[in-house]
């Protein structure tokens, strides 16, 4: 796979796919600019190599329409602010029906913006879209830095993790997290869930491949909203131990602050320990960003879906059209 480095980039036109879809509050206010604070590195290298910046992304879903409320006009401004000039930023892509249809004419239309295709948009690359696979059959291209980094840190911690391996799994529709818990399982020591999880497995009897490595809550706080103190302890301990930590998917309603302490003592504990530290997924970078521990763990991935895609072994669209 080609990275960023390999191409002369300067005074070319560089098209570069982002993943700008931060939450906003209902007056339009960017709540956590994480995603875009990753992305600067890749940005921050085209404009010092001389490069013609064009950016794209896209945010929620807008279904095919132009709705204000999704508008990037906020990332744009708030892209400015952080690197002190001013930026060239599309509009959200899925204003667009033909995006998320992954059609050519789209791509080709895009394509004709740049010379150059930089990815640098890992959480969406599972998902075949026009910005995502299609445009790289009209381009050279190739990844950009967080999109390198991404697949480096996760391939290290599924083809070579230190042992002990501890993963821990939270959220909910256990469904879509089955083949990873397995995948996990057979090279993790121990696979913390929470109490969602939990119930969702008795529930729907839905056997695991390793059981003997599932590690259930002790208890709960207001019926499985937050885990309660005993899990905390089990799970801290487990922590300790570690020499590799992947953590994926909050372990209480964490929108609800009264509902966060169990999450945030984890994500404590995980910064505390010596181990090489993955964490991700949903509203994770929220709390991280809040507490402020950002740049406490190894890695902290800006993909949700797509992370877990990838250690669940299957091949990323998005991946596989710049190999």
């Amino acid at each position: 796979m080609k990275t960023l480095k390999d191409f002369d980039v300067r005074n070319k036109r560089v098209l570069v796919r982002c993943d700008f879809n931060v939450p906003l509050s209902e007056k339009g206010e960017i709540l956590d600019d994480f995603r875009i604070r990753q992305t600067l590195p890749t940005i921050e290298y085209l404009i010092k190599k001389g490069a013609k910046l064009l950016l794209m992304s896209h945010l929620g879903r807008p279904d095919g329409k132009a709705i204000e409320a999704f508008s990037l006009k906020p990332v744009q401004k708030r892209l400015e602010e952080l690197l002190g000039q001013k930026i060239t930023l599309l509009e959200n892509l899925r204003f667009d029906p033909r995006e998320e249809q992954n059609d050519e004419s789209f791509a080709r239309e895009l394509a004709q913006k740049g010379d150059i295709y930089i990815n640098d948009a890992f959480g969406v690359c599972h998902r075949a879209h026009a910005s995502v696979v299609s445009i790289p059959k009209f381009l050279p291209s190739g990844a950009g830095l967080l999109l390198e980094k991404e697949v480096d840190c996760l391939i290290r911690l599924s083809n070579n993790p230190e042992k002990p391996l501890v993963a821990i799994m939270g959220g909910a529709k256990v469904e879509t997290k089955v083949k990873f818990i397995d995948k996990i399982s057979k090279i993790a020591d121990a696979v913390l869930i929470g109490g969602l999880l939990q119930k969702e497995l008795k529930a729907k009897n839905i056997k695991l491949k390793y059981p003997q490595k599932i590690i259930e809550p002790l208890d709960e706080v207001s019926g499985g909203k937050d885990i309660g103190p005993e899990t905390i302890d089990l799970f801290k301990k487990r922590i300790s131990q570690a020499r590799t930590i992947f953590f994926n998917g909050a372990l209480g309603l964490i929108e609800q602050k009264e509902f966060s302490h169990g999450t945030e003592e984890i994500l404590k504990a995980i910064v505390q320990s010596k181990a090489f530290t993955v964490v991700g997924g949903g509203d994770m970078t929220q709390v991280i960003s809040r507490l402020g521990l950002s740049d406490k763990f190894s890695h902290v991935s800006t993909g949700g879906g797509a992370m877990l895609a990838f250690l669940s072994g299957e091949k990323l669209p998005g991946l596989e059209v710049l190999k």
